[in-house]
C-alpha cells in the first residue's frame, strides 16, 4: 500500500480515440542456452496500444527443434492470453464498457509450421509426434475462436 501512495501520479497511459482491442506477440529462441539445451520464451500483450504484460524466460522443457521452441512459446502467451481477456472482460462490465468476450484476440507469431500445425492439429506425422498433449489447448482456443494465431 506504501508503494502506491506514493505513485499515484503513475500509471498506464491510454489515448483517446486508440481502439480497445487486447493484441498478442509470441516468440522463441531455439537453444538460446546451448550449455543447458535451452530455448527462451517471450511474448507481449498490448491493450489500447499499451503494453499491459510481457514476459521473457528459459523454457522449461527441452525443445527438439525450433518449431517445437515456438509451440511452447505459443503455449504460454495463450494462457497468458485467456486470463488478461478475463481480466479485462471483468473490469469492462464492472464500468459498463463493451466486452471483448465475441473478439478473438490476435496473437502474432513468426512460424509459419507452428502457425500451420495450431490451425491443423499437431500430430500429423514422425515429425510432430513427439508434442505433448497439454499444446493442444492451444489449438482448442484457436478452434474456439478465443485466440487468432497469426
Amino acid at each position: 500500500m506504501c508503494y502506491l501512495r506514493g505513485n499515484t501520479d503513475m500509471g498506464l497511459f491510454y489515448p483517446r480515440g486508440t481502439k480497445s482491442t487486447l493484441i498478442g506477440y509470441a516468440d522463441a529462441g531455439y537453444l538460446s542456452d546451448p550449455r543447458k539445451a535451452r530455448s527462451q520464451t517471450g511474448y507481449l500483450f498490448t491493450f489500447c496500444d499499451t503494453a499491459i504484460s510481457w514476459r521473457s524466460t528459459k523454457q522449461t522443457m527441452t525443445a527438439t527443434s525450433s518449431n517445437h521452441s515456438e509451440i511452447l512459446a505459443i503455449h504460454e502467451a495463450s494462457r497468458e492470453c485467456i486470463w488478461l481477456r478475463s481480466m479485462i472482460q471483468h473490469i469492462q462490465e464492472s464500468c459498463g464498457l463493451s466486452s471483448i468476450r465475441n473478439n478473438p484476440t490476435v496473437i502474432y507469431e513468426d512460424n509459419a509450421a507452428c502457425i500451420t500445425q495450431l490451425r491443423g492439429g499437431y500430430i500429423k506425422g514422425d515429425r510432430t509426434k513427439h508434442i505433448s498433449p497439454k499444446f493442444f489447448y492451444t489449438h482448442e482456443l484457436q478452434k474456439n475462436g478465443d485466440i487468432d494465431v497469426q
